[in-house]
C-alpha cells in the first residue's frame, strides 16, 4: 500500500535530523583532538557571548599606504650601514618613487587626439569612426574583386584594372612548391631581364635563393603516370653570402650582371653573376662593431656610389672603388631607419622612413654641421601616428609610405626638380595627397609590409604593389586607385614581401615559409 505524502515528509525530516546529529558529534570530536594536540586557540570564546562580555568594535582607522622604494643592499654597493651616505641614498630613492607616482597621476589639460590614446580594441581611423576600420586579417577574403573591375566607369582605369587583374599565378608549379629560401623571406630582387623571370630572395639567416622560371618541368614517363608521387619543386640555387638577414637587393644601373646585397651583419656585398664571385664593398673597420644595414640604393647616373641606411639611424655614401672602410656617414635619426630611396631622376633627394614615426626628405647638395654632427639639409618631415616602415620615391616625384597606423600614404612632390638648395617645405606641402586604409599589422612572424613602385612601367602609369594580410598582393595607382588584388590556389601564407619587375607586369611575392608566388 502506498505511503501518504505526510509520512514521506516525516521520514525525510527524521533522516535530516539524524544527519545533523552525526555532523555535530564529528565536529566535537575534532575540537577535542585539536585541543589535546595544542592546535586549539588558547582562550575559548562562547558561541553566544552575554551582553556583559560584548564590546563595541572600535573602528579601524585606514592609513593611506605609502609607496616605498625598492630595498637594495647597501653592503653590495659599498655603503656603510647607518652612515650619512646611506641615509641620503634612501631619501633620494624615496623622493624619486614619489615623483614618478605623482607624474603618473598628473592630469592632462591639453586636447587629446583619440587616435593617440587608443590602448586596445579597434583603432580610430582617418575619418574619426572607430566602428569602421581595416580590421584583423581574414585569410583568402577578398576586398577587391572582378566585380569591382566591371563596375568601373572610367574607360582608361577599367582597361588598366583588367590588365593587372588578368595576371595569373605561374602555372608550372603551385606556390607551395616553390621554396626559394630555407627561412623567412625578408627581401626580393627582380632581375631587369625581359627574357625570363629571374628572382633573388633573401632570408633572415643570410641565405639567398635564385629562381629561374625558364627551367622546364621534368616530363613524367608513361609508366609512372599512374603512380602517386610527390611533385618536387623547381630547381633553386641557394647561396649564403651573409651571416644574418639579407634586407635588400640592388642591381647595378650600368651592369645587370652585378647585384648588391645588404645585410644585418653590417656589410654590403657586390655579387658578380658572370664571374661567380661576391666581394665585400662596405663594412665597419672594426669587426666587433654591430651596425646592421637596413636598405641600399644607387643613382642611375653614378654606378660607383652606393647609398645605405642602418638600424641605428645612420645614412651613408660609399664609393665602391675605395676601401670598404672609407665611407661618409651621417646620423639622421636617433632610431631605426627602416627604409629609404633616392629620387630616380634627382638622386640628390632622399626620402627616409623611421621608427620615430617620420617621413623625412633630405637634400644631399648641402651638408652642414661639424664633424659627427654633419648632416644633409632637411627639406621637410611628416609625422605619422605610428612608425613608418618604408619610403619609396618614383620617377614622378611621389613618395609612398607604409605605416603601422594601418595606412599607405602617397605624398606628391612632383615639382621637386625645381627645388632650390636649402629650401624648406611647409606643412601643407608635406601633407599626404592620398591616404589608403591598409592592414599593416604583420606581427612578429610576418615580414613588414612595404609599398614598392614599378620603376619603369611600359605604359608610363605609376603603380605600386604591397602585400595583403589576407594572403594577396594589392596593386594601386599613384592616386590610390586599386588596380588588382592578386591571389590564387596554393598560397598558404601571406606574400608579405612584394616586388614588381622593373618594366614588365610581373609581380613576385615572398612568404614567411620561404615560398615564392609569381604572377605573370
Amino acid at each position: 500500500m502506498a505511503r501518504s505524502k505526510a509520512t514521506e515528509l516525516s521520514e525525510y525530516e527524521l533522516q535530516r535530523q539524524e544527519k545533523i546529529a552525526k555532523n555535530q558529534e564529528l565536529l566535537r570530536s575534532l575540537q577535542l583532538e585539536a585541543a589535546s594536540s595544542g592546535l586549539a586557540p588558547s582562550k575559548s570564546r562562547s558561541a553566544t557571548p552575554s551582553k556583559s562580555t560584548k564590546k563595541k568594535a572600535t573602528p579601524v582607522k585606514r592609513v593611506k599606504e605609502e609607496i616605498l622604494p625598492r630595498r637594495t643592499s647597501s653592503r653590495l654597493r659599498g655603503i656603510v650601514a647607518d652612515s650619512e651616505v646611506a641615509k641620503r641614498k634612501a631619501e633620494e630613492e624615496y623622493t624619486a618613487v614619489q615623483e614618478a607616482e605623482r607624474a603618473k597621476r598628473q592630469r592632462v589639460s591639453d586636447d587629446l587626439n583619440l587616435g593617440d590614446i587608443v590602448v586596445g580594441g579597434k583603432h580610430w581611423n582617418q575619418s574619426g569612426n572607430f566602428l569602421v576600420g581595416v580590421g584583423p586579417a581574414r585569410p583568402n577574403e577578398r576586398t577587391f574583386s572582378v566585380e569591382d573591375v566591371k563596375e568601373t566607369t572610367d574607360k582608361e582605369l577599367k582597361a588598366l584594372r583588367e590588365k593587372m587583374s588578368g595576371l595569373e599565378l605561374w602555372e608550372d608549379y603551385e606556390p607551395n612548391r616553390i621554396k626559394i629560401t630555407p627561412e623567412r623571406i625578408y627581401s626580393l630582387g627582380f632581375h631587369p631581364t625581359r627574357d625570363k623571370a629571374l628572382i633573388f630572395g633573401g632570408d633572415k639567416l643570410g641565405n639567398m635563393g635564385i629562381f629561374d622560371n625558364s627551367q622546364s618541368v621534368p616530363e613524367v614517363k608513361a609508366e609512372d603516370e599512374d603512380e602517386e608521387e610527390e611533385v618536387e619543386g623547381p630547381p633553386i640555387t641557394t647561396l649564403k653570402p651573409h651571416t644574418r638577414t639579407i634586407c635588400d637587393f640592388k642591381f647595378s644601373p650600368s651592369d645587370y650582371n652585378v647585384l648588391y646585397t645588404a645585410s644585418y651583419d653590417s656589410s654590403i656585398r657586390k655579387m658578380d653573376l658572370a664571374k661567380s664571385v661576391a666581394i665585400e664593398v662596405y663594412a665597419p673597420a672594426d669587426k666587433s662593431v654591430d651596425a646592421p644595414v637596413s636598405a641600399i640604393d644607387m643613382s642611375h647616373t653614378d654606378a660607383h656610389t652606393i647609398y645605405f641606411t642602418t638600424l641605428e639611424g645612420a645614412f651613408g655614401m660609399h664609393d665602391i672603388r675605395t676601401k670598404p672602410t672609407d665611407t661618409e656617414t651621417y646620423q639622421l635619426s636617433e632610431k631605426k631607419i627602416g627604409g629609404f630611396t633616392l629620387h630616380p631622376l634627382h638622386p640628390h633627394l632622399v626620402a627616409t622612413a623611421s621608427l620615430d614615426r617620420t617621413l623625412k626628405i633630405w637634400d644631399l647638395r648641402k651638408i652642414s654641421g661639424k664633424d659627427e654632427w654633419r648632416i644633409p639639409s632637411l627639406v621637410g618631415e611628416h609625422e605619422s601616428r605610428l612608425s613608418v616602415s618604408h619610403a619609396a620615391f618614383n620617377s614622378a616625384g611621389q613618395v609612398a609610405t607604409a605605416s603601422y597606423d594601418d595606412t599607405v600614404k602617397i605624398h606628391d612632390f612632383s615639382g621637386c626638380g625645381d627645388w632650390k638648395v636649402g629650401m624648406s617645405l611647409t606643412d601643407a606641402q608635406l601633407k599626404p595627397a592620398t591616404i589608403i586604409p591598409h592592414n599593416n599589422q604583420t606581427g612578429r612572424w610576418v615580414t613588414i609590409l612595404r609599398a614598392q613602385w614599378q620603376l619603369q612601367p611600359e605604359d608610363g602609369i605609376p603603380r605600386f604593389c604591397i602585400g595583403n594580410m589576407n594572403r594577396f598582393v594589392d596593386i594601386y595607382t599613384s592616386k590610390g586607385q586599386q588596380l588588382a588584388q592578386l591571389g590564387g590556389e596554393g598560397i598558404t601564407a601571406v606574400p608579405a614581401v612584394a616586388k614588381f619587375h622593373p618594366s614588365i607586369n610581373w609581380v613576385a611575392g615572398g612568404t614567411a615559409s620561404g615560398k615564392l608566388c609569381l604572377w605573370m
